[in-house]
């Protein structure tokens, strides 16, 4: 017998219990990447983001959880569904609060049924996703949600969850020797321009640097937590994540956290940062002080790539939409998301329009392949 438990702090589950049902060591999910976006201020209420973790216990032990966050808005999920607000609203139904599975702030694909391996792992993600449905159900709720969805656990849904797709950009590393090897895969005019955007950087006198967490020390993070924050005023959006929660990314995972800096006359002008799991790059999020043409490529894309090459990553995923990925090395890739909707008008209304919506998202990828920046052989 499974006994479900909903946790309003990650920090009520041992990080120990929750980081051996990931099955592998992908960052987001970790106990200290989640918890440490609840302690330094990151989710909070106001922000529309309130820890509702899901854990089901065998004989009490933990045997099977899900991140869980009842969202008060659809700010900073990734995967938008302001029109399905808004219908349930002109219905006059409360579309919030709902339920949501995903990493808060993220739209880095990964698993959010987390079950860990062997005899019986399928059966406890089913057992998660029965639970979900049952608290939209008993609570009242408008739906429940589970963005950026692995293979694995999108099996675990069943028809009663609508399926949702779109398409990111990754680049996969095809057993390249070094960076130069890469480019050489690229048709001439992708490899010319990519050749001529690091150029301008070079030329620009911007020196690049690479640092993991263990060489970051608070001034550093000051410095990289002040260019998100620019990047996200200039857009007009709300930088959620605070410093000390940078800060504490490279104190308890410094070796999966990396920034690369770009300096001129030994002024730090722009930086990104990443994390890294087992075979996989993530690029999050980048600022600049000021304008340098090439730069944003040179660190979201090309510094990522080299690492990639020279730690034998197999896959960088670079961040959500941007068809520019395109042109330097990211093909597209499918991600999937599950949504169960209570009402059942809007459960059979949804579906129809989703239905249509699949037959355009496809014929979008097909185009984007067409695309292709790699030389035919």
């Amino acid at each position: 017998m499974l006994e479900a438990r909903i946790h309003a702090a990650l920090d009520e589950i041992a990080p120990a219990a929750w980081d051996a049902l990931a099955a592998d060591d992908h960052p987001f999910v970790r106990h200290a990447f989640l918890a440490g976006l609840e302690r330094h201020g990151c989710i909070r209420a106001d922000l529309g983001w309130q820890p509702f973790h899901l854990a089901l216990y065998e004989g009490g032990r933990l045997a099977a959880a899900a991140p869980l966050y009842l969202k008060g808005n659809s700010h900073g999920e990734y995967v938008f569904d302001w029109t399905w607000a808004r219908a349930h609203a002109r219905a006059g139904l409360d579309y919030y609060p709902k339920l949501l599975a995903a990493v808060p702030y993220s739209p880095v694909t990964g698993p959010r049924l987390l079950a860990g391996t062997g005899d019986g792992a399928a059966a406890r993600r089913t057992a998660l996703v029965q639970v979900l449905r049952r608290l939209v159900d008993e609570r009242g709720l408008s739906s429940a949600h589970a963005n950026f969805l692995i293979g694995s656990d999108a099996e675990a849904f069943d028809d009663d969850w609508l399926a949702r797709s779109d398409w990111q950009f990754h680049w996969h590393n095809r057993g390249y020797r070094d960076f130069a090897d890469f480019a050489d895969a690229l048709n001439h005019k992708k490899r010319k321009n990519l050749r001529h955007e690091r150029a301008q950087v070079a030329q620009a006198g911007i020196e690049v640097e690479l640092r993991d967490g263990r060489a970051m020390d608070e001034r550093a993070w000051a410095e990289m937590h002040a260019l998100y924050v620019g990047t996200f005023d200039a857009k007009g959006n709300l930088p959620a994540l605070t410093e000390a929660f940078f800060r504490h990314l490279g104190a308890v995972m410094p070796e999966q956290v990396l920034v690369a800096f770009g300096r001129r006359h030994g002024r730090i002008v722009a930086g990104a940062l990443l994390l890294r799991g087992a075979d996989t790059l993530y690029g999050r999020y980048w600022g600049a002080r000021e304008h340098v043409p090439g730069l944003h490529f040179e660190l979201c894309y090309y510094q990522g790539i080299d690492y990639c090459i020279r730690h034998g990553l197999a896959r960088f995923e670079p961040g959500a939409q941007g068809e520019h990925k395109l042109a330097r090395g990211f093909l597209p890739v499918r991600t999937h998301s599950r949504h169960y909707v209570r009402d059942p008008r809007f459960r059979a209304a949804l579906r129809e329009a989703l239905a249509q919506e699949a037959g355009a998202v496809e014929a979008y990828g097909r185009e984007l392949m067409e695309h292709s920046p790699y030389a035919q052989r």
